[in-house]
């Protein structure tokens, strides 16, 4: 899952441009959090963003891979890749990193909660 320098600085810049956005290393990876919450991820290159029902059908619309951190005969996780055109969108990277951040701080609640 390694992620390049010159990757990671470009999508960190598309997203501050958006919203206040902190990226941390992680698994090799790195996880990108707003407001504390994570609610994306870069691995290996790619961008993924959080989702739930209220927001999956956006990406699979878009021909968006769910994230497979054991391959393609492993289990999925939540996070779906965001399209290379929508973070060259300042626009719709904004209303796309909205809602999965809503995404994580629904997932956060409930697991405070629980």
């Amino acid at each position: 899952m390694p992620v390049s320098t010159e990757f990671r600085e470009f999508v960190v810049d598309q997203l501050r441009a958006v919203a206040p956005v902190t990226a941390k290393a992680m698994f090799g990876g790195v996880g990108l959090y707003a407001d504390g919450h994570f609610f994306a991820l870069i691995a290996d290159d790619v961008v993924y963003f959080k989702v739930d029902d209220s927001n999956r059908a956006d990406f699979v619309a878009a021909g968006s891979r769910p994230f497979m951190p054991y391959g393609e005969e492993g289990s999925t996780m939540n996070y779906y890749e965001l399209p290379p055109d929508v973070l060259e969108d300042p626009e719709r990277l904004r209303r796309w990193m909205e809602k999965s951040i809503e995404v994580a701080r629904r997932q956060k609640k409930k697991r405070v909660t629980s």
